[in-house]
């Protein structure tokens, strides 16, 4: 887990450039964001054992998150919405594995009208026969998208999508 003192950008000795928000060190990197959103000029001092070590800003932030996501140039994402009687992670892995694919990660979240909704990553860069198998299993598909971190325009968006969300 990336933590804030892997993300800082150095503060220069002669710099007086701090934060009245000051995290430890240790902290993990995603703990780090809401303090940044309400921190003043949205910069947030480090230090360790009462030791400054400099300050995360937005850049440096966005720099330390794109390290948490890994490269994977042969994978997509499938959405799909169930209601909860039906939601079951070895159901859907089965449905990806009739596919001849596998998921990589999985993440879960309520959808409207008390439905589950389920994002996959799944290892293989064109979704069609996955979205088909998880049809066939009866869930409803909602979203789906080729993914290819190796592609620098589409990283290149994703951060600036991420950098316009922490300017909100």
């Amino acid at each position: 887990m990336i933590k804030a003192k892997d993300v800082i950008s150095r503060v220069q000795p002669h710099q007086e450039v701090w934060s009245e928000v000051v995290v430890s060190g240790e902290m993990p990197v995603v703990d780090v964001l809401p303090r940044l959103l309400d921190a003043p000029g949205r910069i947030v001092g480090v230090e360790e054992d009462g030791e400054r070590m400099g300050v995360i800003d937005q850049t440096s932030l966005l720099e330390g998150l794109g390290r948490m996501i890994p490269a994977r140039d042969d994978s997509s994402l499938v959405t799909v919405e169930c209601v909860p009687a039906d939601y079951s992670a070895s159901r859907l892995s089965h449905a990806v594995e009739d596919s001849d694919a596998h998921i990589v990660d999985l993440w879960t979240a309520p959808a409207e009208n008390g439905k589950i909704r389920v994002t996959l990553r799944v290892r293989r860069s064109d979704p069609t026969s996955t979205i088909h198998n998880l049809e066939r299993y009866g869930y409803e598909v909602v979203d789906s998208s080729g993914v290819g971190n190796q592609d620098v325009e589409i990283a290149f968006e994703r951060l600036l999508a991420l950098n316009t969300l922490l300017n909100v």
